[in-house]
């Protein structure tokens, strides 16, 4: 009984380990890849966290004359043998944002789901300093 709770104990922490890789500020560039198309490129802060149910969530904000704008919150999830942080956006226009983690920079893109295509790339690194 006692090794099934330690075996138990040691998988939780590893798994709040893994997601401490992602968790934090994040701060880069956010570029459009469909000309003539309504996105425009952004300088953009993500903050990564903690969500209910063990999940991660992470705030988007894209940065305009100097101030922060929230674009919204996304659900994440985080797969530490790939590194690899997956979040959804839904509604109007819904599509997949997946990021390599690779120490302190993460990369990524946008895919529409619908259409499957390719709308952002984006380069993003961690932020060890808070910033408003």
């Amino acid at each position: 009984m006692f090794l099934l709770f330690f075996v138990l104990l040691c998988a939780i922490g590893s798994a709040a380990a893994d997601k401490a890789a992602v968790v934090g500020m994040w701060e880069g560039e956010s570029k459009c890849t469909v000309p003539d198309s309504p996105c425009r490129d952004e300088h953009v802060i993500y903050t990564i966290q903690q969500a209910s149910g063990g999940e991660l969530s992470m705030q988007a904000d894209k940065v305009v004359n100097g101030e922060r704008q929230n674009m919204g919150t996304l659900p994440c999830r985080y797969e530490a043998v790939g590194k690899r942080l997956k979040c959804a956006t839904e509604g109007a226009k819904p599509g997949d944002w997946v990021f390599d983690v690779s120490g302190d920079t993460m990369t990524g893109t946008l895919t529409l789901r619908k259409e499957q295509q390719l709308y952002r790339r984006i380069r993003v690194e961690r932020q060890r300093e808070n910033r408003k």
